[in-house]
């Protein structure tokens, strides 16, 4: 599966970007961040005398996506809080508040599966091995790198989202019927562009380790029925 490329963390304390975590980040802390996100949005609405639906139709998404996204179910993805953001007349308050949070589920996400490496290696005794692409998925370690997203790839990550055609297509803001060409892999039906690869980029990342388990595991499935 070379289009697909799994990174083991770092072994030395620091995250992806280099940088050594400033302490361990829990899980309550990840979602009270989601959770003040999400207030900050329903705070910029209700200042703007905006309802939830209003605010949906400006920025062409669902009244459920803004919902979730306000109670911290969903952080979508920075297009959404860009929109919003100017939406709501934020001035980019908002827009910070989201890079924040993602930057966090990012750290927590490289601390849980840096200590799950550890934690294996301490088991075996030795530096782990190179695992299957099941194994890969089951320890829910390392960062998950797509080289270039074909309807496989956007196949499994729907699947592994939980998400339906239409509703990943409003998640990523691109009809129905392209989602559904890129799964069949209709000729017709252009690939994703580069801002809806980065996209695409962004939700795989963003995603905790449950869903990037289920994303190996599903694309493995389905390059194996090819």
């Amino acid at each position: 599966m070379t289009n697909v490329r799994v990174t083991p963390p770092p072994t030395d304390g620091r995250n992806a970007s280099g940088l050594r975590f400033p302490g361990r980040i829990s899980q309550q802390q990840v979602a009270e961040a989601r959770r003040d996100l999400g207030r900050r949005l329903a705070a910029w609405r209700a200042e703007q005398g905006l309802t939830q639906m209003q605010l949906a139709k400006s920025i062409c998404y669902s009244r459920s996506s803004v919902a979730n996204a306000e109670i911290g179910r969903d952080t979508s993805v920075r297009r959404f809080w860009q929109d919003a953001d100017r939406a709501v007349d934020a001035q980019g308050a908002l827009l910070a508040a989201f890079d924040q949070m993602a930057a966090l589920v990012r750290d927590f996400n490289a601390q849980r599966a840096q200590a799950r490496d550890e934690e294996r290696q301490r088991r075996a005794g030795r530096t782990a091995t190179r695992a299957s692409h099941t194994a890969t998925a089951d320890c829910g370690c390392g960062t998950v790198i797509v080289g270039r997203w074909t309807g496989h790839e956007t196949r499994a990550l729907r699947e592994a989202l939980r998400m339906t055609v239409p509703d990943f297509a409003r998640h990523l803001g691109v009809a129905p019927e392209t989602v559904s060409g890129w799964e069949h892999q209709h000729t017709r039906t252009p690939p994703p562009t580069m801002a809806t690869q980065a996209v695409l980029d962004e939700t795989l990342t963003l995603a905790d380790s449950n869903v990037k388990a289920r994303f190996l595991l599903i694309l493995d499935t389905l390059n194996h029925r090819t």
